[in-house]
């Protein structure tokens, strides 16, 4: 097939379409085709090099490409921590894996450091976010940043002409200082290239130690009030505006294709029935409610101890008492039932006949003064006392 080879003359490359119907990055999609995953009006194809129109049938295992979504734009406030893939090799977290899963599939428009925060483009479309992040653009990125030494504004104001940093060249930067703390000051930096850690390596050069960096503008996008880990997307009709129509065209944007309904969220374990919420308010009495069962459950334990109420009165039954709120406790006697008018034995505990006196005091103290004075012996006189041992 001679179109495999050489193409249409029209049509974007079908990795690209791929990309922008949200299935995969043009990388993953340029792998399926490798495998053979991927068909062009019925027949499959093994190259990507090939370009496609909207007459042409594509399908991707065997079920048809969807339809494109329109080009939508995405603030995140990116929290410190996160790296800005998809997938790390090394296990760390990423953005993707703390967005909401009810968004579509997003690429990032350029990235952040592991240790940088502040605002984060991201976007569906693909072709939009290489537009955005190409020097060319010119938008500003502007940072606030924490840095730990002294510095000049006059040595800022010399990097307006550029600088370059072991062999790379940085091209013009706005700095100024905000306020200085001690040993430590705040930066307002801008930059339009956005290379890899320029902000670090630019301060690094000064003398500064960057403790933090924070992007808050990217563009005519603000950071502003959006919370940390929090997404807004920008509204459609916002976004055109502030491409203009340069940037519509360079992109290929489409603004006219309905957004697609987000996706349900995946539900690993099927939904168990809502448990009755535990209600703690005083059960009525055994006589409104007879012959019913107390089931009491105890906090921090499974087990369910089932108590069942007083039975009703003039019923007696041996070894059981009730408390005060009617419930029944079980007893265990240990040894034998004592008859009446029998003396206790030697070693047994024994009971007071006579009610205690009121000036009688419990306690560690034994007898107290007043014991003492109103004690029966005391008539006889005074106790003798042993003599000294000399």
């Amino acid at each position: 097939m001679d179109d495999k080879e050489t193409g249409h003359k029209g049509g974007e490359r079908i990795a690209k379409v791929i990309a922008r119907a949200g299935l995969a990055s043009r990388r993953e999609a340029e792998a399926w085709i490798a495998a053979g995953r991927v068909a062009v009006n019925g027949a499959p194809i093994s190259s990507p090099a090939l370009n496609v129109t909207e007459h042409d049938r594509i399908t991707v295992d065997g079920e048809p490409l969807p339809t494109r979504e329109r080009t939508r734009l995405f603030l995140y406030n990116k929290p410190r921590g996160l790296i800005t893939t998809h997938a790390d090799p090394q296990g760390r977290p990423t953005i993707f894996q703390r967005l909401p899963k009810d968004l579509p599939r997003l690429i990032s428009v350029g990235r952040l450091d592991f240790n940088t925060e502040g605002l984060l483009l991201l976007t569906n479309d693909g072709a939009l976010a290489r537009v955005l992040e190409l020097p060319t653009t010119g938008w500003l990125r502007r940072y606030r940043v924490r840095a730990h030494g002294t510095v000049t504004q006059a040595q800022l104001d010399a990097l307006h002409e550029g600088v370059t940093i072991s062999g790379i060249h940085y091209g013009v930067i706005e700095a100024s200082i905000e306020r200085v703390q001690g040993s430590n000051l705040w930066l307002s930096f801008g930059i339009r290239e956005g290379k890899n850690r320029e902000v670090r390596t630019v301060l690094g050069h000064l003398g500064l130690d960057v403790t933090r960096l924070i992007r808050v503008s990217f563009g005519p996008f603000q950071l502003a009030e959006l919370a940390e880990g929090q997404v807004e997307e920008v509204k459609t009709r916002v976004l055109r505006e502030q491409l203009g129509t340069k940037l519509v065209a360079l992109s290929g944007a489409d603004f006219s294709a309905p957004p697609r309904p987000p996706r349900p969220p995946k539900r690993d374990k099927p939904e168990t029935p809502q448990q009755k919420p535990v209600h703690h308010a005083w059960r009525p009495r055994e006589e409104e409610r007879p012959g019913k069962k107390l089931r009491r459950k105890y906090h921090g334990s499974e087990a369910v101890v089932e108590i069942r109420r007083q039975p009703p009165a003039g019923v007696a039954r041996k070894d059981k008492l009730t408390d005060r709120k009617g419930r029944i406790v079980s007893v265990e006697r240990h040894g034998k039932a004592k008859r009446d008018g029998e003396k206790p034995r030697d070693g047994e505990k024994r009971g007071r006949e006579e009610p205690r006196k009121p000036f009688e005091k419990r306690g560690r103290g034994g007898n107290t003064r007043n014991q003492r004075r109103h004690s029966p012996d005391r008539s006889a006189g005074p106790r003798p006392r042993n003599p000294r041992s000399r």
